[in-house]
């Protein structure tokens, strides 16, 4: 079993699976669990490097299995200090992750697909091709590699992480809860699950199984509309998932859990903008405990729209916080190199260099 294509992925078995192939291979259980820890909580890419393993169990091991690890393509640090990276998968697909500094925090912004198969008209990722879903140990990945570079080039660890890369994390649900469950478990990377906020377009049944698996991080919507006339222009994904869908699905999962959500709210300049756009996204606000983020609009160069002007900004905010809304505005990082809020989308150079690696 020499041939690269014909070892399994290690990091594709749990703990139970990689036992069973312990034992079939005549090697004591607990051994597994050994080799569990070395791959989830100290992130080892080789088995070589597994020093209280036998060099005849690395031999056996190196073998049967591979450990698909996801590498560091590119990356380009922003005057802000926000660090963009393309990172380069085991089949040469590539994905872009960020890494966010700020004054309180090291937020690392993850992918979840590569490209996307929703259309939002504001976001580069969705006028890209969705090749496939990512694996949780591609997302788990990520958050490492992002570390890394955060205790490299800034001597602090990540503190956050937010599921707003590219892809619909709710349309890769089954992996995005795996990569969770490594993040935050003890025999993972230990990070606790309100650092995590997973951000989605609005899958109105997948909102209600995230109430129904009682999940325990913080859930964003992007809403920029409390119209299904405008939303379903802005995101067509709206045309199956109604803002009435939204608000009966967030209204569960906040039964479920107890845990408010965050909406995300792009204010475009004549789309949605005026007062009677914010007295309806104050509305919808009242199905449950909230907050707005109103953030920044990136122009792309696919789309036509262009950011509201500060006034507007400023007049929409005052009116929702006049309304008990809590209400944050938020500026863009890593604008300069495309790694703002929207802007994801691999670009031809990332795409050369990839190809002479």
């Amino acid at each position: 079993m020499n041939a690269k294509k014909d070892k399994i992925d290690i990091r594709s078995l749990d703990l139970q699976a990689l036992q069973a192939h312990f034992i079939q291979m005549d090697e004591k259980a607990f051994r597994a669990k050994q080799v569990y820890e070395w791959l989830w909580k100290k992130s080892c890419l080789s088995f070589e490097d597994m020093s209280n393993i036998s060099k005849e169990l690395r031999t056996k091991l190196d073998e049967k299995f591979i450990i698909n690890n996801v590498k560091i393509n590119t990356s380009q640090v922003s005057a802000d200090k926000t660090i963009k990276n393309s990172f380069i998968l085991h089949d040469t697909h590539l994905i872009e992750g960020v890494l966010i500094p700020t004054a309180d925090r090291m937020t690392a912004c993850v992918s979840s697909q590569v490209g996307c198969s929703l259309t939002c008209k504001f976001c580069a990722t969705g006028y890209m091709e969705r090749k496939r879903n990512l694996n949780p140990d591609e997302i788990y990945d990520q958050v490492v590699l992002i570390d890394k570079q955060a205790r490299e080039n800034y001597g602090i660890p990540l503190s956050n992480i937010v599921y707003m890369g590219m892809g619909e994390p709710l349309l890769n649900y089954a992996n995005v809860m795996k990569s969770i469950e490594r993040i935050t478990s003890p025999d993972g990377l230990g990070m606790a699950a309100k650092r995590i906020t997973v951000s989605t377009a609005g899958i109105a049944k997948m909102i209600r199984k995230l109430g129904d698996d009682e999940v325990k991080f913080n859930l964003a919507l992007s809403l920029h509309a409390a119209n299904d006339e405008k939303r379903n222009t802005i995101m067509p994904i709206n045309e199956q998932n109604s803002l009435k869908a939204l608000a009966d699905a967030l209204k569960y999962f906040y039964a479920k859990t107890k845990n408010a959500v965050t909406y995300e709210y792009i204010i475009f300049d004549g789309v949605n903008d005026n007062i009677q756009d914010a007295m309806e996204l104050a509305k919808f606000c009242r199905h449950i405990p909230c907050k707005v983020n109103i953030i920044e609009y990136n122009p792309i160069s696919f789309a036509s729209y262009i950011n509201a002007g500060e006034d507007k900004v400023e007049a929409f905010a005052d009116y929702l916080r006049s309304q008990g809304v809590n209400t944050n505005l938020r500026r863009s990082r890593g604008k300069d190199i495309d790694a703002a809020c929207g802007q994801l989308a691999i670009k031809e150079k990332d795409k050369a260099i990839a190809e002479e690696a």
